[in-house]
């Protein structure tokens, strides 16, 4: 495990030198590709100058979605029964849902892990199989976890991404989630660490209505009372200590194991195509445990959650895409990875002014 909080990610600042000439000598106005500039630069460096080569699109990306059920999902916090986690892992299984879609329509592989869903699945063709246990415990009344099953469910979830790793050469890999009541869990984690008010992250999750959004407010409020005191003996902890504690006391499987994932793939050089709101919580948390994880994020949409924003802001990530998505289940890093694609062959492909004999800007 300590291998995931000690890593770090050096850049040689002569390929980034040689990095930002390339891309000043685009046969382009300067910038003029926006985003897209930094993030190729970011790849570049990421993968320490290698992208010469032309990757097959089969084989550059992928998406691996974590699932879990919530002991607090057993409160009126959904507009949906708890039993949707698993219908909709089957959904997954059966290539039904919105991300298989759209993983089919880009060619990347999909890979779906139970973390800890409320059903024996058994033996399953196409499910990764990580369960930690039976949901959390419910985290108005206890800790949702031991912090034995917080440091397994991080082992668990760079596990998923060295599985990955021994059969396929992907470049980027995207992170998404299932879990009935994981925006409140990402609420709470978001407003420990981040040091918010709740009722600023708190929101309609999977479409609750403004009675609903009431009763929801106020259970987080209780369950931010209830470890209240817990919180304020960690208040003057270091930042990975801390982060270990909130996520034993109001964590979910699923982001923690996402955590632990993202963690691996930072540490392996991949790009982390990092979802919405509750694959952001899991950023906060992967970087509050090794802030070298942050170089290697790619952070795919802006959510209509309004926490999202908050938790983007503390991450000072600009998002690619801003489309109003609030499903989850890694379908906004499902349509950025195109992006990626074009952004590094921009990088790979594109002439300069030099080598397409064009005349470059008259004013320096």
């Amino acid at each position: 495990m300590q291998e995931l909080f000690d890593f770090k990610l050096p850049f040689d600042a002569a390929l980034e030198a040689r990095i930002d000439h390339e891309l000043a000598h685009k046969t382009m106005p300067l910038g003029a590709l926006g985003q897209l500039m930094p993030l190729a630069r970011q790849l570049a460096l990421l993968h320490a100058g290698d992208y010469s080569a032309r990757p097959s699109t089969q084989a550059d990306a992928a998406i691996i979605v974590f699932a879990a059920d919530h002991g607090l999902a057993l409160e009126p916090i959904s507009a949906y029964p708890r039993s949707v986690t698993w219908q909709m892992v089957e959904n997954f299984l059966a290539g039904g849902a919105a991300i298989n879609v759209f993983a089919r329509s880009h060619a990347i592989e999909l890979l779906v892990v139970d973390a800890g869903v409320d059903h024996d699945f058994g033996e399953r063709a196409g499910l990764i199989s990580r369960k930690i246990a039976f949901g959390t415990a419910n985290c108005l009344h206890t800790p949702a976890m031991p912090p034995s099953q917080v440091h397994q469910a991080l082992h668990e979830g760079a596990r998923c991404v060295d599985l990955l790793l021994e059969r396929t050469a992907v470049q980027w890999i995207g992170f998404g989630e299932m879990g009935i009541g994981n925006t409140s869990i990402a609420s709470l984690m978001l407003a420990t660490l981040l040091h918010q008010p709740i009722d600023t992250l708190v929101g309609r999750g999977t479409g609750v209505n403004d009675q609903q959004l009431e009763v929801k407010q106020a259970i987080l409020q209780a369950v931010i009372a209830k470890h209240a005191a817990s919180f304020e003996i960690q208040a003057s902890s270091p930042a990975r200590e801390r982060a270990l504690h909130v996520a034993s006391l109001i964590g979910g499987f699923e982001i923690v194991m996402m955590s632990g994932a993202m963690l691996r793939a930072a540490q392996m050089r991949k790009a982390v195509v990092v979802d919405g709101f509750i694959s952001t919580c899991a950023a906060v948390l992967a970087c509050e445990l090794n802030p070298q994880a942050r170089v290697a994020m790619v952070f795919a949409h802006r959510s209509a959650e309004q926490g999202h924003r908050i938790a983007l802001g503390h991450l000072m990530a600009t998002p690619l895409l801003d489309l109003g998505l609030r499903l989850g289940e890694g379908t906004g890093a499902a349509l950025a990875i195109p992006l990626l694609r074009s952004a590094q062959a921009m990088l790979r492909d594109m002439a300069s002014f030099e080598s397409a004999a064009v005349s470059g800007a008259l004013l320096p």
